[in-house]
């Protein structure tokens, strides 16, 4: 398995997530409800701060993101991975920290395949995703853009 690159080789690796005008950072226990537990997180955010992206596409990247921490991840009993939400004049940017060192894989799932997409749907819905490593192990995040027309988003 070779690790994939960020989608966006022409610029410089992101670095961890700058101060930013708002963040939240969350530590979620890594289990079944993880996933759940960060969509909840990431649309409150939205909502709270008024953020003009696609709520629903942030919720489907955010869950693809702590279900792979999740899944792949190296866990013990009561381990935990963590969401940080930052919001700045650039967008909304998701970052999923977790302990495992192992960097992630854009695999071709098959037709058949129930599961192996996760990655995919980062690659083509978000402005740009990356990772980096961390003295814990990794964290892979992904960024949206504003919207240009409100209406486009408006998260209840």
């Amino acid at each position: 398995m070779t690790p994939m690159a960020p989608t966006r080789p022409n610029r410089p690796a992101s670095p961890p997530l700058p101060a930013s005008q708002r963040q939240c950072r969350i530590p979620l226990l890594a289990d079944v409800a993880a996933a759940a537990a960060a969509r909840a997180v990431v649309h409150d955010c939205i909502r709270a701060w008024r953020t003009p992206v696609d709520a629903d596409v942030a919720v489907l990247l955010t869950s693809e993101l702590v279900t792979n921490a999740v899944t792949h991840g190296t866990f013990t009993v009561g381990t935990f991975v963590v969401l940080t939400v930052g919001c700045d004049a650039a967008g909304l940017r998701v970052d999923v920290h977790d302990g495992s060192s192992d960097l992630p894989v854009l695999d071709a799932a098959s037709a058949e395949a129930e599961t192996g997409r996760g990655l995919l749907l980062v690659t083509s819905l978000s402005a740009e995703w990356g990772f980096y490593r961390t003295s814990a192990g990794k964290a892979v995040y992904f960024t949206l853009d504003f919207a240009h027309d409100p209406s486009e988003t408006a998260p209840d």
